[in-house]
């Protein structure tokens, strides 16, 4: 018996989105716990608890260095089911590109989801044509105010009523107080050159698309353009979701993740 657990047992490796860090995930990491599974939260540099400062980061790699160090130290032969959630999506595509044998399946959950016929400019550009308004959200200018901002940081007000407008009023305070700047990337050039994937690395790993069909942040109209331009291997969606579904729907969440890694692994 107890080696037939031990054959179900599966492995996500769960990452978060913009400003926010692990401490995202404690909902839904205890749930696939508590079914028997192994659950990985882990920060970005200069996210959640991580000892990096925004400003110190010069590329997108730096920022998903820990999720390459997991995938480093990860035994042979062993694969995860790799979820990216959000600004997530850009590091699952990294470690996709780079550790392809280690992934059975890629979830893009209300993510940002490019791929080798996609830029990430192109799908960023579409996102904030159909964003009216980033509200209270704060930018630095490390450079000065006639250079292109260096980091930003999501606003109580844009939290409440983009991301978090259905999850429980406690989450939404957690973030606050937890948030921290993202790193911006003002070098298009080196940024397009490190996250550039291609059709036989990134384009090998199965990828499942999770929508959230009341986000507010990324709406879904988003979500299924990116669907759209980058297929995927299977589309499912979570009624009643806002952005942050870890917290709005995490049983509905963690039993769609579970059923994935069921038909993937």
């Amino acid at each position: 018996m107890e080696g037939k657990e031990t054959e179900r047992e599966k492995h996500f490796v769960l990452v978060h989105g913009a400003c926010h860090g692990a401490w995202c995930w404690y909902k839904v990491a205890t749930l696939l716990k508590s079914s028997g599974h192994k659950a990985t939260a882990l920060d970005m540099a200069a996210a959640g608890v991580h000892p990096k400062q925004a400003r110190e980061l010069n590329s997108i790699v730096e920022y998903v260095e820990p999720l390459f160090e997991f995938f480093e130290g990860l035994p042979r032969g062993e694969k995860v089911i790799l979820v990216g959630h959000s600004m997530g999506g850009v590091a699952i595509s990294l470690a996709m590109e780079r550790f392809p044998e280690k992934i059975a399946v890629a979830v893009f959950v209300a993510a940002f989801m490019y791929g080798p016929e996609l830029s990430f400019e192109t799908v960023y550009e579409e996102h904030v044509r159909r964003l009216d308004s980033f509200m209270d959200t704060k930018y630095a200018f490390d450079d000065g105010p006639e250079k292109p901002p260096t980091s930003f940081l999501f606003g109580y007000n844009i939290m409440a009523s983009k991301l978090y407008q259905l999850s429980p009023p406690e989450d939404l305070t957690l973030a606050s107080y937890l948030a921290r700047p993202l790193r911006m990337f003002p070098d298009r050039s080196r940024f397009k050159a490190e996250a550039t994937v291609t059709t036989s690395k990134y384009g090998s790993v199965p990828r499942v698309y999770i929508v959230c069909d009341q986000d507010l942040g990324i709406k879904e109209d988003m979500q299924r353009w990116m669907i759209e331009r980058n297929p995927v291997d299977e589309v499912c969606v979570i009624p009643n979701s806002d952005h942050m579904v870890m917290f709005s729907k995490p049983l509905e969440f963690c039993s769609t993740l579970k059923q994935i890694a069921e038909n993937y692994s």
